[in-house]
This record gives structure tokens, sequence and C-alpha cells, in this order.
């Protein structure tokens, strides 16, 4: 802990400033303080007009969520970074806290998906260069997530002589679920690679064997139970959205092949394709016509609202459109979405937890979809009404109170909020008979998360 006193009389002025390395200096004088702060504030300011931001209301929304994703960034190796916080609770003396400072595969699809319908796509290729870098000549055993820097050890351990915020703990440093079963990273990989094939960029020509590679692993997989996309600490279970992104991998890596003349894979990965969706509809759907979050169990998922984003079955569909209401009815506090209920989910932990601020923004996409707009747009304000007066968000909120909890600023979060605000918005420009952001309509058409 730093301190010190200033006393300052009528006319003075002074400045604080911190740096981790001495090398870094500092201002030579309060004007020189101010001369580096408005040059901050114009690189920023400049760093925002590449964007592409829509004339709306929630343009402010949109551009301090880029802000947010851009601060969580790793320049040296353009991995972004899950949260800059460990341990921070889902719930207030609770023992879900987890260290979030990691780049997870999971939200590739969501940061190639939402920098590119915001115009950064220096950003998304420098991200997508990570991820060529972290699988290249790494086999089909895909790993969940990574250190910013492409470490792969992740160990878990817990710091028993803090007492942890607001009482929780334990404290954690490090992420077991690095070494968990995940089959959906197969779909998220594959996925932001295919949106990445939709821009001027195209694939890199190094991205082609992880592209097989991978698929084949999706292959392979998809028929064994795992974790799950919410890394629950139970028995390995057969998770629908696992076996969800199994498909969209599959699906993705038929459309690549073709698109570079390899039919006789693309049949192949079409045919498993066909085959993960076929079980999904025979196992995955309840009694009352709604997807269930794993083959033994009718309890609801939130995880299941990215089923009209990834485009597995039509947006009219039945189905679809009772899962995605049945979510936004009945898996809700006070409005907002929580990823499941802890009583009906072995997840190896206790106590509760807040509403998943992510699940909430995919709510808004997933009402969109199947043509709910009104009520998108209603489920969106509301979200964005919790955001902390710099337009932050945390993981999580706690519906009756609108507190922000666990790690904090959470990157998942902001790409979904991007996501949601776009489909909000195109939804308007589209009942005024204008024609939406082109390169919203072209990411929304091509079958990818958005």
């Amino acid at each position: 802990m730093a301190h010190g006193v200033r006393t300052l009389e009528a006319g003075d002025r002074c400045f604080s400033c911190l740096s981790w390395r001495e090398e870094l200096g500092g201002p030579l004088d309060a004007a020189d303080a101010d001369a580096r702060v408005d040059c901050t504030v114009e690189l920023w300011r400049r760093w925002l007009e590449v964007g592409t931001f829509p004339d709306h209301p929630w343009r402010w929304t949109l551009q301090r969520s880029a802000l947010a994703l851009k601060g969580l960034t790793y320049e040296p190796t353009g991995a972004m970074i899950a949260a800059l916080t460990t341990s921070l609770p889902e719930t207030p003396g609770g023992e879900r806290n987890w260290d979030y400072r990691y780049t997870w595969i999971r939200d590739a699809t969501f940061t190639l998906w939402s920098l590119h319908v915001i115009g950064f796509d220096q950003e998304a290729r420098e991200f997508m260069e990570f991820v060529c870098r972290l699988f290249h000549g790494r086999g089909p055993e895909a790993q969940i997530m990574f250190g910013i820097g492409g470490e792969t050890e992740l160990t878990e351990k817990t710091l028993d002589h803090l007492s942890g915020y607001i009482g929780s703990k334990p404290v954690r440093i490090g992420n077991a679920a690095y070494k968990q079963r995940q089959n959906d990273v197969y779909g998220a990989l594959l996925d932001s690679i295919y949106i990445h094939s939709k821009t001027r960029a195209g694939v890199p020509e190094e991205m082609v064997p992880i592209v097989f590679e991978q698929a084949e692993a999706a292959a392979s997989a998809w028929h064994i139970p795992d974790q799950g996309i919410w890394e629950t600490r139970g028995e390995p279970k057969h998770y629908v959205s696992s076996k969800l992104m199994c498909w969209v991998a599959l699906d993705r890596a038929n459309r690549l092949a073709r698109d570079r003349g390899r039919d006789e894979l693309a049949d192949g990965w079409e045919r498993e394709a066909n085959e993960v969706q076929a079980e999904i509809l025979e196992r995955g759907v309840s009694e009352r016509g709604v997807f269930r979050q794993h083959y033994e169990t009718d309890a609801l998922d939130a995880s299941l609202l990215l089923m009209p984003l990834v485009r597995f079955l039509p947006s009219r569909d039945e189905r679809l459109r009772a899962t995605v209401l049945a979510i936004a009815d009945e898996l809700t506090e006070h409005g907002l979405v929580l990823r499941y209920r802890v009583d009906e989910t072995e997840d190896g932990l206790s106590g509760k937890e807040g509403t998943f601020t992510i699940c909430s923004f995919w709510a808004v996409s997933a009402l969109s979809e199947i043509g709910e707009r009104k009520r998108a747009r209603q489920l969106c304000q509301r979200v964005l009404s919790h955001a902390t007066p710099l337009g932050l968000y945390a993981e999580e909120i706690e519906a009756l109170s609108g507190a922000q909890l666990g790690n904090f600023p959470q990157a998942f979060t902001h790409l979904a909020l991007i996501n949601a605000v776009s489909h909000v918005i195109s939804d308007e420009q589209l009942g005024e008979r204008d024609e939406p952001s082109a390169v919203f309509t072209e990411m929304r058409a091509a079958g990818a998360a958005g």
C-alpha cells in the first residue's frame, strides 16, 4: 500500500502517477501530466474513429464495449483476456470464485463476429493469428483455454491466507477447467475460422490443416459426455449444447472444405453433422417440445439460446421457438436470465449465483431471431440499464438490487452485448424498410454465431 500527503495552496497543482516499471518514468510536472492525459484521450478517440457504429441512441454502449474489449486485449500476442480479476464472487461469501485472467477458445466465435461487425478488422485478425499459433501442430486434442502468452499449464491453487472479497473464500489462482473435456470447443474454434473466411482476409493457409484436424476430432468426440459449456465440476453428462457445438464444427468444416474444392471430405463431415443433429432432435427434446440441458433431465439451460444464433434449425421451427420462450419465461429472476437453476443441476458446487448477463444478452439475440422483436428490445433496454457509469459489466447481475457479481469487466459479456444490440438495431432498421449494416447482414446470414 502506498500513501502520502501533499498540502496545496491556492493556485497550486499536483499529480499522482503509479507505474510498475521504473524505466517507464512519469510526468515531469502537473502540466506534463495534463498533456499526457489529453494525449491518451485523443489516442482512444482516434482508435474509436476506425470503428463502424450506427447512428443510434445505443451507439455509446457499443463504443464503451469496444473500448473495454480493446483494454482486455494483450497487445504482444493479440489474446483477449476473459476478465482482469480473480475470485470476485458470484455470490458474496460463497465458493463460486474463479480466476478468469486467461483466454477461452469458447469466446473466439463471439470475438471474431463482434469485432468484424463494429469494424475492428485488425484486432480480429490479430486474435485469429493468436488462435492459429495456439493450435498449429498441437494435434486433435483441443485445449479449451490458455494463458494470454499461450501458456498451457494453468494449475489451480487456493490462497488460504487471504480472506477474499467480502469474505468470499477460497481465493483461487489458476483454473482447473483447462484440463476438462468440453466438446463445445471444436465448434467455437471452427465457427471463428468460418467467420474469418467471410472477410477479405480469408482463411490463412496455415489454418487449413487445423480445420481438418479439429473437424475429425469433433467427429470422434461428439458421442462422449463432457463437462459442458459451464465447466461443471460434477460427473460428465451428454450436454445438448456440447452436441450442438460439435454439429457447428462439422457443419462449418463441411462449408470450408467445399470452398476449397474438397468435396469428399465435405461429404463425410456433412453426413456426420446430420447424425449429430438427428440425435439431438431424438434425445435432446423433452416431452413438451423444449430442448433440455442434457439427455438425463428436462431442466432448462440458457446455453440452448445459441441454437438460433448458430442456425441449427430454421427460426420458425416450433421446438426452437418453444425453447427460447421457455428460457425467457421460466429461467429468469426479475426478468434477467439465469444460466441454469442450481437446484436442478449437478455442478459440483454449493450456494446460489446471480443472473448471467451474457445469457440475458443471448436471450435478446434469440428473441430477435424468432421474430419477438419488441420483446427483444425491451429485454435489451432492461439489461443495458444495469451497466456501471462507465458502461461496464461483470459476469453476473444480482437481479433484485442490480449489483454486479463475479469477475470484472468480463469480455464475454461485452461480446454478447455487441451481438444483442446489433440484432435490435438491425430489427429497427428493417422495420423502417432500410438496410441494416452490410457487415451485420453478411455475418447474420453466414450461419455463424450472430
